[in-house]
């Protein structure tokens, strides 16, 4: 989706960020990510950020795995930053929202703050080529993405728009793919923080393959 802040590099974002923590999700550069916000400090956060103008919202994983307190969990030290382009209100106090990546981020450091919702200070720097648009495109395998994603439909009694797969870029499709994929927070991570788009694919491809794996093993009918 296009949107009409136009940022070029890391000095159009700013320094410091709201985030949001939340298992598996999976934003990534030109993505979007539906969201339904009802709890308050999130309801506070994007208040805030539309007050503030610029309508960015750290979407991060916690790392539930290194974290003995539930309730502040540690976050992993990369997320993705995303700009708020869709926004309804639900009529019982909830927020309907699209978010649309512009750039993963490293964590920094994490500032003490009075607001009941997280804030990071992060750096976009390690990402710069976020910032463009189908970088590294043409080196996906796209013959091997679409022959797991059709084993993967078919173990699962799927159906998809094939036209709108066939005319998608391989960025757009690597991406959306990889933000609808089934698999946990580490698999998650792992697409997130894939150098390029190429490997990206490579690890959406292996960790398919390995789960269809699992299924055929066990004796799933829909692989039989």
């Amino acid at each position: 989706m296009p949107i009409n802040a136009d940022y070029q590099g890391p000095s159009d974002l700013p320094e410091v960020i709201p985030v949001f923590p939340l298992p598996g999700a999976l934003l990534l550069p030109r993505g979007q990510m539906p969201l339904n916000v009802f709890e308050e400090r999130y309801l506070a956060m994007i208040d805030d950020s539309f007050r503030d103008g610029h309508r960015l919202i750290g979407m991060i994983q916690p790392d539930m795995s290194h974290s003995p307190d539930e309730e502040h969990p540690k976050l992993f030290k990369v997320g993705c930053v995303g700009r708020i382009t869709q926004l309804a209100e639900s009529g019982d106090g909830r927020y309907i929202l699209e978010l649309t990546g512009v750039a993963r981020f490293k964590v920094k450091d994490e500032l003490t703050v009075l607001t009941a919702y997280r804030q990071c200070k992060v750096d976009y720097f390690p990402f710069i080529d976020d910032f463009t648009a189908r970088k590294g495109e043409d080196d996906v395998d796209r013959t091997a993405l679409l022959a797991v994603l059709t084993d993967f439909l078919k173990a699962n009694d799927l159906k998809v728009d094939w036209d709108g797969i066939e005319n998608a870029p391989n960025e757009a499709l690597v991406n959306a793919l990889a933000m609808m994929s089934p698999y946990g927070p580490p698999e998650k991570q792992a697409m997130l923080e894939a150098p390029d788009l190429k490997t990206r694919a490579e690890i959406l491809i292996a960790v398919t393959e390995m789960d269809l794996a699992k299924k055929r093993t066990s004796g799933d009918p829909g692989l039989q």
